[in-house]
């Protein structure tokens, strides 16, 4: 049968009943000897442990002194990757706060949602993306009293400069909320997935020292930014739980940046999606990537070409694994010198999996079944969305929504999704959502989007489309679309294809046949 794994809580991890994240993920370091220890380095800039917990402090008491944050009160970061996302994410956990990474890569529309649907006191923003915020007019946002600007003209570093430099953690229990992350949901609407005060130490301790052996020399640099739930925990809260170093970069993962930051600040575990390690093979010139030890691969599944290519250029093994922001990290992951190219790998450690077949019976070994994890880092559930919680939570399994295969010797293999969204550079993407947004322009009479493998076979969003009479499906209006797209929706949710057709493939009671669009060639 295809029940796998043992559960380890928080409590066989030795979390104790009262437990404040910041406490164990900052403050110990300078009692253990590690206050002079560089913990971040951001371009020209480095923050020690030492200053990084008193940092955390005066954060945590500005929000609480100066902004009046109170015990469970969110606070929304909108955030380019740096230090004072440290700043924030940990102070406003240690005063029993909730931080929310938010997607730097959405739109005004996505922000009003989180904002309000979060009933957030505090936003603190980077000044490059403020101009996103300010669009919301302020009477839609009851619950927001502060707006921090971090940046050189912002008000974060007055704030800090003026706070207590001392700061007691509140008294908060390991199963106490501690975060929220927002997740994609089958319309596109995120939903808040509320996290605990142990879940960051659960996959520390299960993935990070487990998977990829993470030790306090370690050199961490993850393309993936900190509002991802990958990221955070490859740059976040897996260095931070060793005394290693995080390697921040706040610009986008193009290749050559990425190069850059590799060359310049020489990690040793580097972390990025499929559709990087493509970018990165597609860039021509010799790079110096012998700092790195280790690479992880999540977000998507790994093609296998794309494996052995990277592996062959650089000599650098690939982690190929699957996480999501409701888990909070990696639960199925391959291993060092255990490693089978396609595969998403064996369970990791402290997780249990099933692959139950529609009826909820356990599958045979080689028998496609949908996926269900319990771990002790699932999420309490959606915030605010009890039936959607009940669908997708119970008894602390969750259904992933994922279908998958298991062979005999534990390796789990992908075999799609139980419902239509797509994975697009690690991202996930509602085809409602690009649909919806589709519709509104005047050559469109109706549409449908699918996911279409690439060159590389990473999946991207195809766009069919049935232009209104009067209207020519032209090479032109297919680019028109692509920007009509861009300029509603994030980039990463563009369709990288328009075809027309002259009618979209229905059932006699009028849904659309996604699977006969999925069989059509590309015009």
């Amino acid at each position: 049968m295809s029940l796998t794994g043992t559960q380890r809580t928080a409590a066989d991890l030795g979390v104790p009943e009262q437990f404040n994240a910041a406490t164990w993920f900052v403050d110990r370091h300078s009692s253990e000897g590690r206050g002079d220890k560089i913990a971040i380095e951001c371009g020209d800039e480095q923050v020690t442990y030492a200053e990084l917990a008193e940092r955390v402090n005066r954060c945590g008491g500005a929000l609480r002194d100066a902004c009046g944050v109170q015990p469970g009160e969110r606070v929304m970061l909108l955030l380019h990757d740096g230090p004072a996302f440290f700043y924030a994410f940990f102070g406003a956990i240690k005063i029993g706060a909730v931080p929310i990474p938010a997607n730097t890569l959405w739109t005004t529309a996505d922000y009003r949602y989180v904002l309000t649907d979060s009933g957030a006191r505090v936003l603190i923003v980077s000044d490059a993306l403020l101009p996103l915020v300010d669009a919301i007019p302020r009477t839609k946002l009851p619950a927001l009293r502060h707006t921090i600007v971090v940046g050189q003209e912002g008000t974060f570093d007055r704030l800090l400069a003026r706070a207590t430099a001392t700061l007691d953690a509140a008294d908060t229990r390991h199963d106490a909320p501690a975060f929220w992350l927002y997740s994609s949901g089958s319309t596109g609407a995120p939903k808040g997935c509320v996290h605990l005060q142990h879940d960051m130490v659960v996959c520390a301790t299960l993935f990070g020292r487990g998977v990829l052996g993470i030790r306090e020399s370690d050199r961490c640099f993850s393309a993936p930014k900190l509002f991802f739930a990958y990221g955070l925990g490859n740059a976040g809260y897996f260095p931070l739980a060793v005394g290693a170093t995080s390697v921040l970069w706040p610009g986008p993962p193009a290749a050559a940046d990425v190069f850059a930051v590799i060359e310049r600040h020489r990690p040793t575990l580097f972390f990025f999606v499929p559709t990087g390690y493509g970018m990165m093979l597609a860039r021509a010139g010799t790079f110096d990537l012998s700092s790195i030890r280790l690479a992880s691969s999540a977000g998507e599944a790994l093609p296998p070409s794309l494996y052995a290519r990277f592996k062959d250029r650089f000599g650098i093994d690939i982690l190929d694994g699957i996480g999501s922001t409701e888990i909070l990290h990696t639960f199925i992951s391959n291993r060092v010198g255990a490693i089978r190219p396609g595969s998403s790998g064996r369970l990791v450690d402290g997780y249990e999996a099933a692959l139950l077949n529609e009826d909820k019976q356990p599958v045979e070994v080689g028998e496609v079944g949908n996926l269900f994890i319990r771990g002790d880092s699932v999420c309490d559930g959606y915030w605010n969305q009890p039936e959607k919680t009940q669908q997708t939570f119970h008894d602390g399994w969750m259904r992933t929504g994922d279908k998958y295969t298991q062979d005999a010797d534990g390796f789990y293999w992908y075999a799609g999704r139980t419902d239509d969204m797509l994975k697009v550079g690690g991202l996930w993407v509602s085809p409602i959502e690009v649909e919806n947004a589709l519709i509104e322009h005047e050559a469109v009479q109706e549409c449908a989007v699918i996911g279409r493998e690439d060159a590389d076979t990473l999946v991207k969003p195809m766009a069919f489309v049935v232009v209104r009479e009067g209207w020519t499906g032209t090479p032109e209006l297919a680019a028109a679309l692509q920007r009509f797209v861009r300029s509603r929706l994030a980039e990463y949710k563009r369709p990288r294809w328009v075809q027309f057709l002259d009618a979209l493939p229905k059932t006699p009671t009028g849904k659309i046949q996604r699977f006969k669009l999925r069989a059509t060639p590309l015009a």
